[in-house]
């Protein structure tokens, strides 16, 4: 338990760090050009994000928002947001996918369709990427409802501002996709830019319409302002991916059960409850199937089960079953997911390593447990009163001892906590717990 503590205490100092060594921004000047870094899954940080930054934007009176874009998809609700406020953002918003090599796929190309000037990097492309995923039996009518809706809403867009409405739909219903120079062909686009500074060139002069009426742009020489994520948003931005989603669930999930098998020890069960808090946030902006998320909780159940019994591995089996199904149900919804929405599941390593903790885990506890089943019948537990063991983990006053090359927990009613290395006196035994006391010299 002791590494168990290291690495929270670790944990905890290096986010203190992060916290205190963050730079610090100058206040931007008026006129400004703010350049806005919009990276992964279009989720509510995100969202929270750009929105901060397009009011901070509209109060400092800056001239000009260019959101960098590199995005697979992500939540509706949350592009929806992002779409809502550039399209009143009295401050002209510029979409600009890069770097080379970069996409806006799915609810990236509602965000770009939506900018008051789209543009992209050579050797970038944009379009829907991925079909409606779906599991199961396909349920045809709700399946035309979503995307029947989400291509009117392209569509319109894509009208009131001048670009190309007939692509824009058939992105959304065929999922095609396109690279930089065919979008400016098919006026999906207004400016294919190697970088920012060709990007500012291309844009100097040009006469933007805004909430707040016509604005004729003049950035060549206007500063530049970096609006970076809050710390904050960073953070749950990063807790979003599946693969963090997983590990949380599984750590929340491994915590809990540690807990149980060490009444006392507090750290894996605080542990344990902050990942699966965690680990809910993430699942809640993610496409989950919570059949994967119940499945898991059941390999949980059975896992504790297991160790109320006398070691037989059957309930320690089904947890291990039950957990790796959980893992590969995790993101398949049942039901039809929305075209903004990119094809999300758990890297299969992942998947395969923390299966394989869990049931080295089960495994070494239902070893333990047919140890112990088997001790009393063969020597009986008179036999240890009185004996001495070694203190393995700190007794305040439950912990562990070492007797016979054997760990065990053990409980002292002295009101002294005994350290580690300390001889105690074996006194009585509840269950597979020892009862001791310290040895006096």
């Amino acid at each position: 338990m002791r590494l168990v503590r290291l690495a929270i205490f670790i944990c905890l100092g290096l986010s203190l760090f992060a916290l205190t060594i963050s730079p610090l921004y100058a206040r931007p000047q008026p006129g400004s050009v703010y350049l806005v870094d919009v990276e992964g899954i279009i989720n509510p940080p995100v969202a929270n994000y750009v929105g901060r930054i397009l009011q901070d934007a509209a109060a400092e009176e800056a001239h000009l928002i260019v959101i960098r874009l590199d995005t697979p998809g992500g939540l509706e609700t949350s592009m929806r947001e992002i779409m809502q406020v550039i399209l009143a953002s009295p401050v002209p918003v510029v979409v600009y996918v890069t770097p080379p090599g970069a996409h806006a796929a799915s609810a990236g190309l509602f965000i770009l369709v939506s900018a008051h000037v789209a543009a992209m990097a050579p050797g970038t492309n944009t379009g829907a990427a991925h079909p409606v995923d779906m599991s199961g039996e396909t349920d045809e009518i709700m399946a035309s409802k979503v995307v029947n809706d989400a291509a009117a809403t392209i569509r319109g867009i894509a009208e009131r501002l001048g670009r190309n409405a007939e692509w824009a739909e058939q992105a959304v219903r065929e999922s095609v996709s396109i690279t930089a120079n065919e979008a400016l062909e098919l006026n999906v686009i207004e400016i294919v830019a190697t970088d920012l500074d060709d990007l500012l060139h291309q844009l100097e002069g040009r006469t933007i319409e805004t909430t707040a009426g016509s604005v004729t742009l003049n950035v060549t020489k206007a500063p530049l302002y970096e609006a970076p994520m809050h710390f904050t948003e960073r953070f749950l931005h990063v807790l979003t991916n599946p693969n963090i989603a997983f590990i949380l669930l599984s750590v929340g999930s491994i915590g809990i059960i540690a807990e149980l098998y060490s009444p006392g020890s507090f750290f894996p069960g605080i542990t344990g409850v902050i990942s699966l808090i965690l680990a809910f946030y993430a699942l809640g902006n993610l496409p989950t199937n919570w059949a994967g998320v119940a499945l898991i909780l059941l390999a949980v159940i059975l896992f504790i089960a297991e160790l109320n019994t006398d070691g037989t591995g059957i309930l320690g089996s089904g947890a291990v079953i039950a957990f790796l199904l959980g893992a590969l149900f995790l993101f398949r919804p049942f039901q039809p997911a929305s075209p903004t929405m990119p094809n999300l599941s758990v890297n299969p390593w992942i998947i395969a390593v923390t299966t394989a903790m869990m049931a080295g885990f089960i495994l070494l506890v239902v070893s333990q447990l047919v140890q112990a089943r088997h001790l009393p019948a063969r020597t009986g537990y008179e036999q240890f009163i009185g004996e001495i063991g070694l203190v393995h983990e700190t007794l305040h006053p439950r912990g562990r001892v070492r007797f016979q090359s054997q760990l065990w927990f053990a409980e002292t009613r002295s009101p002294l906590e005994i350290a580690v290395g300390q001889p105690v006196r074996i006194t009585g035994i509840d269950g597979l717990t020892l009862i001791v006391e310290p040895v006096v010299e």
